[in-house]
């Protein structure tokens, strides 16, 4: 399935870009956004791409490489995002976004356990597994009950949690859950037999919580933009596009936070969302929103 980027052309826009901008792209992705990016900028404009996943990185640069701007990619998670800038020459920047969507080949081609629809290890990290304190086989097969019903309702608001977690401590007595239909069909067997016919799979709020915990997303969202915050140049703009309620929440809050100290000041009082257009043409993108906020001068 080809991946579709999700807002791309509001999150471009909204980036106010000119042909000189120095722009840092923090998810590169299947670069989407950064081909409409590199189509803003002149000779004089700089982008940056960045992405923990190596293969997305390969995959981009045949996109990027005639672009007029001058172009660096980095593989790197974007909670480094002030290393892997200084170490590309870039101290000031006019625009930064980030989109913690996904792309569909990292579900369907990475072999990290992502999808609850293909049978693969249970890894769920965006890099290597080597770097990892610990894996989603980890937190499965020896977390405790109570701390695996703590991460499925912290990080996926599933209603559930309790009872999915008694499932796989119970399961785990016969045997150790190594794959992702192990967990799925685990899952399925804790909820009610409604929630299994929703119109949702019943196993994606603990998949989320899953990859959520392992890649500490939720940390690194709040030290990324307060990295990116500090680099923006005055009158520079941060976009952020989330996909899930608990993401938003923690955008939002960490903007009027920064507004309230007088740093930045809000581009989108609300955040913009899909059209009824693009939510026909890619239903996955239905959840998204976006918001925008700009870096106030120096007094």
């Amino acid at each position: 399935m080809q991946h579709i980027t999700v807002l791309q052309d509001e999150a471009v826009e909204g980036l106010a870009l000119i042909p000189q901008s120095t722009v840092i792209d923090a998810t590169l992705g299947s670069a989407g956004h950064a081909r409409a990016i590199c189509a803003q900028l002149g000779k004089r404009g700089v982008y940056l791409g960045i992405d923990a996943d190596q293969s997305a990185v390969e995959a981009a640069a045949p996109h990027l490489s005639k672009v007029a701007p001058k172009v660096s990619l980095a593989v790197g998670n974007f909670k480094d995002l002030t290393a892997i800038a200084h170490a590309h020459g870039i101290r000031q920047v006019d625009g930064i976004l980030a989109d913690l969507g996904w792309r569909m080949e990292q579900f369907t081609d990475g072999k990290k356990g992502f999808s609850f629809q293909v049978n693969e290890p249970l890894l769920m990290t965006f890099g290597d597994p080597a770097g990892y304190l610990f894996t989603a086989h980890d937190v499965i097969n020896e977390w405790s009950e109570e701390q695996i019903a703590m991460v499925i309702y912290g990080y996926g608001e599933e209603r559930y949690s309790r009872q999915i977690a008694k499932a796989v401590v119970a399961a785990r007595q016969t045997s150790a859950i190594n794959t992702t239909l192990e967990l799925v069909d685990i899952i399925r067997s804790a909820v009610p037999a409604a929630y299994r016919r929703g119109r949702i799979n019943p196993a994606t709020k603990t998949f989320q919580a899953l990859r959520m915990v392992v890649n500490d997303e939720l940390t690194v969202l709040e030290a990324f933009i307060q990295a990116a915050v500090d680099l923006l140049a005055p009158e520079g703009r941060l976009a952020i596009i989330t996909f899930h309620s608990i993401e938003d929440r923690i955008v939002k809050h960490t903007f009027r936070s920064l507004v309230s100290e007088g740093v930045v000041e809000l581009v989108t009082k609300r955040p913009i969302v899909p059209t009824a257009e693009e939510v026909k043409r890619n239903p996955r993108s239905r959840s998204a929103k976006l918001r925008i906020i700009t870096k106030l001068p120096l007094l």
